[in-house]
């Protein structure tokens, strides 16, 4: 299975279930490309061969039934699994052990996917980075190591897509954890509509805001992988109808913050989109949503303080000290601020509910730029807060590189529950980009 690294999710998912190729080929060579890349890039929290092969002669052995049957994926580390360790990316959860697998990792596992291990996670899916090196790269031209942030938190799922590892890997996103390491890595990074999957054995960091998402090598396999677990019709992308798409170019209330990399790459983006048929307008987002960036950091960390209250007890010393100014940061919040964020982000969900009125899909900026050098941290998500506070689709889409020769991209946005436009909108600037290389 030479050819594992370029093959589509799709292309890979027919190919098991036509018997073409068994599921222990395509698992060994997960596992090759894994070993081969692994010292550099540092992708997995849990990585077991001979557990990943078992899985796969265990399938090999049944008649192909899951829409992912064979398919090898990859799990963000702070998703529970019953045959795997789960530490959530802190040393107080060292080889933890959980019972029941969370519910996607479940569902994953019905449809047939095989799980190759545990991608690393920042420290409790927050700030503090974790060993995940961006694959882009790992050396400079004298052969001297030269790092650069994944992002974070969903760093090792991002990190092992970018470079073939598996085809596709869990994120969760809770303010820009799925966007943000699949611009820095160059993958698509799909956040769906906030509850479109189930948070079940995933540890909480601020349930008002924590969704579950996918990193994918292309649109349509994100979009594939997304409508097997949640039984949406997402799959096939319905095709777009450019000369009827109104594009709206939201560069947030926050384009002072953007590199002369995430400028163009947006005017680029909505050339691309122009030339295609669609129509596009300047949208600037409501009054009510300009306080949306500091509403969510208000959110995440009362939040966070009550959900890590056991630990706060339990094993304090455990925290890094940027997680123990986080919680104490979020300690410090009232609940009558907390309750005023929360009115905020009603009130300004439904003044973007109108936007949506006049346009079809947003595009907006992913990052600041591209991904800053060095692991010390894990990059800003200014550009990813209001979206996810609001709860609306986001997809990343890779598009080439910057001058600085790393990642760069666009974020499409649509509707709540607007999935499947959202999706198709990034399909069509997805070929379009593709036709221009």
């Amino acid at each position: 299975m030479n050819d594992f690294p370029d093959l589509s999710l799709q292309d890979l998912a027919a190919r098991l279930a036509r018997r073409e190729v068994s599921a222990e080929t395509v698992t060994r060579a997960s596992i090759a490309r894994i070993e081969e890349m692994e010292p550099a890039v540092h992708a997995w929290q849990h990585f077991e061969p001979a557990q990943a092969i078992a899985q796969a002669r265990r399938l090999d052995a049944q008649t192909p039934g899951g829409a992912l049957h064979g398919v090898p994926i990859g799990v963000k580390d702070l998703m529970d699994t019953a045959d795997m360790p789960t530490t959530y990316g802190s040393p107080i959860y060292a080889g933890h052990q959980p019972q029941m697998d969370a519910s996607c990792v479940a569902a994953s596992r019905s449809a047939g996917a095989v799980i190759m291990g545990k991608t690393v996670t920042t420290e409790f899916a927050t700030f503090h980075p974790g060993a995940t090196s961006n694959p882009h790269r790992t050396h400079k031209a004298d052969g001297t190591p030269q790092l650069h942030t994944p992002g974070g938190s969903s760093s090792g799922s991002a990190a092992a897509v970018a470079c073939g590892m598996v085809p596709v890997a869990f994120g969760t996103q809770t303010a820009g954890s799925i966007v943000r390491p699949a611009a820095y890595c160059g993958v698509v990074g799909y956040k769906p509509t906030f509850g479109m999957l189930p948070l079940a054995g995933i540890k909480p960091l601020s349930p008002s805001l924590d969704t579950v998402g996918v990193l994918a090598r292309s649109v349509g396999d994100a979009a594939f992988f997304i409508s097997t677990l949640s039984h949406l019709p997402l799959s096939p992308l319905p095709a777009a109808a450019p000369a009827r798409l109104r594009l709206g170019i939201c560069r947030t209330p926050h384009w002072d913050r953007a590199s002369q990399a995430t400028r163009t790459v947006l005017e680029r983006a909505a050339s691309l989109l122009e030339a295609s048929g669609a129509r596009l307008s300047d949208v600037s987002v409501p009054d009510a949503c300009k306080g949306l960036n500091e509403a969510q950091m208000t959110i995440m960390g009362f939040e966070a303080a009550l959900a890590f209250a056991p630990e706060s007890q339990a094993s304090p010393t455990g925290f890094s000290k940027a997680f123990e100014k986080f919680i104490a940061a979020g300690s410090a919040v009232d609940g009558a601020a907390y309750f005023a964020a929360q009115e905020l982000a009603a009130t300004a969900r439904c003044a973007v509910t109108g936007i949506f009125n006049e346009v079809d899909i947003l595009l907006a900026p992913s990052t600041e730029g591209e991904a800053p050098a060095g692991l010390e941290a894990t990059g800003d998500p200014v550009f990813n807060r209001m979206w996810t506070l609001l709860g609306n689709p986001c997809v990343h889409v890779p598009l080439g590189t910057g001058a600085g020769g790393m990642p760069i991209g666009v974020t499409l946005i649509g509707p709540r529950w607007g999935d499947a436009q959202t999706l198709a909108a990034a399909d069509l600037l997805e070929r379009s980009f593709a036709k221009k290389q």
